[in-house]
Order: C-alpha cells, then sequence, then structure tokens
C-alpha cells in the first residue's frame, strides 16, 4: 500500500508511532496531532484542531522539554532508509531551504537567514525517490520513498574577523551535505543510491563521503578546480573534450521567466582534482571523477541567461548515452523543488504562530512528513498513471463517494483516474488541454473528499 493514499489516522500511526519519546502518552498525542495535520493542513493549530480541548492539548505537547525536532522526524527517516534498501535506483537529493519567520515578531530563539535580515530556520532535507524507469532521453521517473535525512538548524552570523583557518576549524554550513550517509552506511548489493545536488554541493566532503560509503554522486560544479598533477583547471579540461551529441533539455518555468526546451551540446571527460587543504590531517585527491558539460545552443535571442550545466559524477560518461542519464539524474532535481512548495504552500509550515523556536521545530518535523505524503499522490499518478494502488487503498466506499459526487458512469480507477477525480474536487476542470493537476488543488480536493467520507459516516450512525 502506498502511504499516499492510507486515511490520514492509519498515515500518522504508520509514521509517528515508534518515536522515542519517553512516554507513550506523547506519542498518542503526537499521532493525534499528525493525524489533524494531515486531514487538515495549513500550519495552524487552531484550524486542525476546532475544539477548545484538543487545542490546548496540542500546545501543551508542543511546549514539552523532551520532545525535539530529531525525535519526531526519526522514525520516518528510518522507514525511508529501510525502503531504500530494497534493490532498485534512488536518487537522493539534497538541498536546503529557508523557512522565514520574519513576520512572526514574538517568536524567541530564531536564527538569521538570507542576507541576515530574516529570523527562521534552516531546513536541509535529502529525499529519496526511487527510479521506476528511464525514458528514451535517459530521464528518470520515480516514486517518492521519503526524507532520507533532514536538519532544521537556526543559523548564526559568522565572527566578525575570523581567519580562514578558523572558519574551517569551526562547524561550517557546508558540512551538512550527504551527512546522512554517514549514519545509514553503504547501499546493500542490488541497490544504487545517487547523491545529487546544486552548486551548493559543490564541495569537497559530500563528494569525498560518497566515494568512501559507495554512494554515486552527481553535482553541479560552481569552482573552476584546480586538477591534481597538472597545470591547468577544470574549465580547461573541459573545452578540450570531444562533443558526444546534441539532445533537448524542458525547462521548467520559474518567476518571470516561463518554461521553454532548451537545445545542447554534451561533452564529457575525467579528471583528477587536487586536494585541498584542510587543518590536521591532509585528505587526499578526489580522482577519476567524470565532469558532463551540457551548453545552449542555437539560443534564441529573447533567452538572457543560456543554459550551461557542468556536472562532476563518479557514473559512467563516456557515450552520449550515459552522458544523458548523468543529465537526468541532475534533471530529477525538481522533485525536491516540489517538495518545497508542498512544504510551504500545501502544509503552511510558515504560518504557524507558535512562540519559541524549540516548538516551532516539533511543528516543522511533523509537516515536513505530511509534505511527503502530498507529495507522494501527484508523483504516483505521474510514475504509475494505470496502476491500481490508489483504488485499493482507498477501498470501494471512498471510491462510491467520489463517483457519485462527480456523477461519473462506470470509471475506470487508475491512479491517474483517481488523482484526477480528487483535483476535481478541489477545482480542477480536467479540460482536455489542462493536462495532470497541480498538487494544490490534489490537496485540496483531497480535504473535502475526507470530510464528505467522515458526514456520510456520520449519517449511518
Amino acid at each position: 500500500m502506498n502511504i499516499s493514499f492510507e486515511t490520514p489516522a492509519l498515515w500518522a500511526h504508520n509514521e509517528f508511532e515508534f518515536a522515542q519519546l519517553g512516554d507513550k502518552r506523547r506519542n498518542k498525542r503526537l499521532v493525534n496531532i499528525a493525524e489533524h495535520l494531515a486531514a487538515a493542513p495549513g500550519g495552524t493549530l487552531p484550524q486542525a484542531f476546532p475544539a477548545l480541548a484538543d487545542l490546548k492539548a496540542a500546545y501543551r505537547f508542543f511546549g514539552q522539554r523532551g520532545v525535539t525536532f530529531d525525535q519526531v522526524i526519526d522514525p520516518h527517516v528510518q522507514r525511508t532508509r529501510d525502503a531504500c534498501r530494497q534493490a532498485g535506483e534512488y536518487l537522493i537529493i539534497e538541498d536546503t531551504t529557508c523557512l522565514d519567520y520574519s513576520g512572526h515578531r514574538c517568536a524567541e530563539n530564531l536564527g538569521v537567514i538570507g542576507d541576515g535580515g530574516g529570523r527562521g530556520f534552516d531546513l536541509h532535507s535529502a529525499l529519496a525517490v526511487r527510479i521506476e524507469a528511464w525514458t528514451p532521453e535517459q530521464r528518470p521517473q520515480g516514486t517518492i520513498v521519503g526524507l532520507f535525512d533532514q536538519q532544521c538548524r537556526t543559523p548564526r552570523p559568522a565572527p566578525k574577523g575570523e581567519t580562514r583557518s578558523q572558519r574551517l576549524k569551526r562547524p561550517r554550513k557546508s558540512q551538512v551535505w550527504a551527512f546522512g550517509f554517514k549514519s545509514a552506511g553503504c547501499p546493500p548489493p542490488g541497490c544504487q543510491w545517487i547523491y545529487t545536488g546544486d552548486r551548493e554541493t559543490d564541495c569537497y566532503e559530500p563528494m569525498q563521503i560518497c566515494l568512501v560509503h559507495g554512494v554515486d554522486f552527481v553535482v553541479r560544479s560552481c569552482q573552476n578546480r584546480v586538477l591534481d598533477q597538472k597545470a591547468e583547471y577544470l574549465d580547461e579540461a573541459v573545452a578540450k573534450a570531444p562533443v558526444l551529441g546534441r539532445s533537448t533539455i524542458e525547462l521548467r518555468a520559474r518567476p518571470g521567466v516561463p518554461a521553454r526546451t532548451a537545445i545542447v551540446e554534451t561533452r564529457s571527460t575525467r579528471v583528477d582534482f587536487k586536494a585541498p587543504y584542510r587543518p590536521g590531517t591532509p585528505v587526499p585527491p578526489l580522482k577519476n571523477i567524470g565532469v558532463v558539460e551540457v551548453r545552449e545552443v542555437d539560443v534564441p535571442l529573447t533567452v538572457k541567461e543560456p543554459l550551461h550545466w557542468v556536472l562532476l559524477t563518479s557514473l559512467p560518461c563516456g557515450t552520449f548515452e550515459e552522458a544523458q542519464r548523468v543529465v537526468g539524474c541532475y534533471t530529477g532535481r525538481w522533485w525536491i523543488e516540489e517538495y518545497h512548495k508542498a512544504l510551504k504552500s500545501g502544509a503552511g509550515v510558515e504560518d504557524s504562530q507558535l512562540g519559541k523556536a524549540d516548538r516551532l521545530e516539533v511543528l516543522i518535523a511533523i509537516l515536513a512528513v505530511v509534505a511527503i505524503r502530498l507529495l507522494g499522490t501527484k508523483m504516483l499518478a505521474r510514475s504509475r498513471p494505470d496502476s491500481y494502488e490508489a483504488a485499493e487503498s482507498f477501498g470501494p466506499e471512498i471510491l462510491e463517494v467520489l463517483e457519485k459526487k462527480l456523477k461519473l458512469v462506470k470509471p475506470n480507477w487508475t491512479n491517474k483516474n483517481v488523482v484526477i477525480a480528487i483535483a476535481r474536487l478541489g477545482g480542477f476542470l480536467a479540460r482536455k488541454s489542462d493536462g495532470m493537476p497541480g498538487w494544490q488543488t490534489i490537496w485540496r480536493g483531497w480535504q473535502r473528499l475526507f470530510w464528505m467520507c467522515q458526514g456520510a459516516e456520520l449519517m449511518r450512525l
């Protein structure tokens, strides 16, 4: 059964029942809170708890000292890692997003975010996606597994006047990248983990951690690194590499930039990188690292920033097909961007008015898993549209409510059709030109469906 389609009560029990909170009553309360937030997302507790007694109990839970972010998120992380040890290919996509509570002036002990003027948290997430298939263009199609790792930090300003040596000795933001593999260990035989990161990940430590733990990686370069035992830099080596072929890349829309299709040339080579300086024990160089350059050609006059990626990888990249698969792994980064949208707009993680940072962290941990449930719903319809997991999980009574509400005649309840029907309850028009629904309409429709099911159940009493 896919956890995306479980009832809120069953989902909350499976995700949080075994949290190590030191008291069974705390576990019971955590499960109750997660169930209500899953059924009525929005980030604010009064919205999720219409009954005053339940609302007060939730506030007491978040005020307890023995409950932390790590304790709440850990059961989900462990479930995800166990699932990723089953045979198959997995993308472990890592990124950081800022959770901004600057408008919540009464909140205490928040960190410094953005350019130093914001208040909130840095939420560092590693999202696990199981690759179900590869398209002919070597683009991955997958399903959401869960959070392989997640850390919520309250960043503080760097000390003024510190030297480079002092900066390297203290804990740094870059040290969180690929950190989850240290506790997760190595992938078992028959299982491939591919770590994927954007330009912030272009540090020595993440790539070294991956190599030590038998994890493949695809990291976008942002530095013109010095090559080992050669008097040249990365850009020079890439420029000498032969062109393997041309292809197209679908670029998603961004604020102020419409979606478009880019025509690109692909080059590849392999290099050795010189070891960076680290205080104390010298570190070894990075040997035999693949480099794949993707550069846009025939650029339209309306495009101000042509596409240009330089990807560092441990995967094979000597042929055009191998290089295309490396590029495909990097394009899979959009999954974690969708996760951040689900967390902020769907689960409403930045809307809470809790007054202290430690209480907000616990709520963030619950909503982080709620957002996984939301995103998994959308992705299952994309990756396995003609399968029937959704219908089997919902059961005939819930499907009957959908059928009668939408006046459907003998519907074929595939995953795709179930999600479209739910989205119609949330305002999706389902015209031929509309494509697949967005996750916001899916979530709104899901809420209304469960409300209707609860009403039907009360009518039978």
